[in-house]
């Protein structure tokens, strides 16, 4: 699967991505063996590489706005690998979802870590967890050799809500965040594995927060985890952004799950 349905850009680091606060692009871990500087790698861009394809169906989609471009030719992984350049730092893979093209993700990460062989480029990912247990091992692979990250977006803890929100089961999602934490224990700083989940009011509450805190402390307590607040788009224009007593609620039910790295993001949407 050389040809996919896909976009990229270059994005200078440090960027907003939802794991800038532990990523060796933009913190300071990492160096000097991920990264090319003690703190964030002023100079060098991320090349951010979104797939126009997804395996969910979330009524709240924050990147929505794919589904209505028409498509034409698909792109050769060997232009996305061409797009790699001495600036580049990293390669995130996001969407939509990398998932339905991870074929296409792989092999075009392969032949840019080979082609770049001897100096850091970073793989990473943005996913809901939803890809095939070999396809995720393959992921995690790239990621582990080169210092990169795979950030998973938990949406909810019970299955009925993922149905209600995303049209899918979630069960496969947190089976393989269940795997990854394994190969999170081979490189926990900089960390491989992060956890990220979106507030949504009067749905992703507190309790489903504190649910899917304890289950990654079970796993292992010092995987990252970041809360994002929302903002109304896609079909849940109906709603609120998240309030930010809502927010500190969910922060303070992470933490007391027993997770030692918890983060609260897009706060200036909180009101």
């Amino acid at each position: 699967m050389r040809q996919g349905f896909v976009s990229w850009y270059h994005d200078p680091l440090p960027t907003n991505c939802c794991a800038a606060w532990v990523c060796p692009g933009c913190s300071e871990s990492g160096y000097p063996q991920y990264s090319y500087a003690p703190g964030p790698e002023y100079g060098y861009r991320n090349l951010a590489v979104f797939y126009e394809a997804c395996n969910f169906d979330c009524l709240f989609c924050q990147n929505w706005t794919y589904r209505r471009r028409a498509k034409g030719r698909g792109s050769d992984t060997e232009e996305l690998v061409q797009a790699v350049d001495r600036t580049t730092s990293c390669i995130c893979f996001f969407g939509g979802d990398p998932t339905p093209q991870a074929v296409h993700a792989l092999l075009a990460a392969r032949e840019a870590l080979k082609r770049e062989e001897g100096r850091i480029l970073r793989i990473c990912w943005e996913t809901n967890g939803g890809a095939s247990p070999s396809l995720l091992r393959g992921m995690a692979q790239v990621s582990l050799q080169s210092g990169g990250c795979i950030k998973v977006d938990l949406k909810c803890w019970s299955e009925e809500m993922s149905y209600a929100l995303c049209g899918v089961s979630n069960r496969s999602s947190l089976e393989n965040f269940r795997t990854l934490a394994t190969y999170h224990k081979l490189r926990p700083d900089p960390p491989f594995l992060i956890a990220s989940t979106l507030l949504v009011p009067g749905y992703v509450d507190d309790y489903e927060v504190s649910q899917i805190a304890r289950f990654i402390a079970s796993l292992d307590p010092s995987i990252p985890y970041t809360l994002l607040a929302f903002h109304p788009d896609f079909l849940l224009t109906d709603l609120p952004s998240t309030p930010r007593e809502y927010a500190y609620r969910c922060l303070d039910e992470a933490k007391r799950a027993g997770l030692k790295n918890v983060h609260l993001g897009n706060v200036h949407l909180l009101w």
